[in-house]
């Protein structure tokens, strides 16, 4: 338990110091704690250590740590691949989404949420069109907005990208402010999160316009390999 302490402590203070170098405000960047396949333990660990969003990929797995811990009244951020099966069960017990990429997955995320509800998404952008990795064209990018916007049990906060593993990490994430930038300008206020950087990347993603970061090994620790997932923070 220490030890996720611990490393929360450390982690804020590398967020704090790329805040800092890139001239932005203190706790301008959020930090999402990814949790999946953690324990209920290591999350109790982090949540007394006063980490609130915790992001899971797996969706029976989320579920049950969901349930088991909602009187920590914790921030659940959805963070895998989203199939047709899976939109209600993510509508009704999360409230963040950063994997949108299909109007037809917002349609029945909008149609599913429940009635005093409204779900946080963020539209994922395939920046380096990677084909192992989910996300729309960045071209793509601005109907999918404007389409998902139009839905009642929808709040489209910003766009999420994965970066390809041997790419230009540094032009990648410039190209995805640059077009977090030129679709703000025609949304609303509540526009207002670029989730992109991980452990290793966290510095250039803030310096590049990051106002979320997804630490998992950081926080939590090396976690084993789940055969046939997608690569994900």
């Amino acid at each position: 338990m220490l030890f996720v302490s611990h490393n929360l402590t450390r982690t804020r203070a590398r967020i704090a110091a790329a805040e800092q170098a890139a001239g932005q405000t203190a706790g301008e960047v959020r930090l999402l704690a990814v949790s999946k396949t953690k324990s209920e333990g290591d999350i109790r660990a982090a949540a007394t250590a006063g980490q609130r969003d915790f992001g899971e990929n797996y969706l029976q797995e989320a579920v049950r740590k969901i349930v088991s811990l909602q009187g920590l009244r914790l921030t659940w951020h959805f963070i895998g691949a989203i199939q047709s099966n899976k939109t209600r069960d993510i509508a009704r017990h999360f409230h963040w989404v950063h994997t949108l990429d299909r109007y037809k997955i917002a349609r029945r995320l909008s149609d599913q949420c429940p009635a005093d509800k409204v779900l946080n998404v963020l539209i994922q952008v395939n920046i380096d069109a990677d084909p192992a990795k989910s996300g729309v064209a960045p071209g793509a990018a601005q109907e999918l907005v404007e389409a998902t916007k139009a839905l009642p049990g929808l709040a489209v906060r910003g766009l999420m990208t994965i970066l390809e593993r041997n790419g230009n990490a540094e032009e990648s994430f410039q190209r995805m402010h640059v077009l977090f930038n030129d679709l703000r300008r025609s949304q609303d206020p509540q526009w207002d999160t670029l989730s992109m950087g991980m452990s290793a990347d966290m510095e250039l993603a803030i310096a590049n316009g990051a106002t979320l970061v997804r630490i998992g090994t950081d926080i939590f620790g090396p976690r084993a390999a789940r055969i046939g997932e997608e690569a994900a923070p």
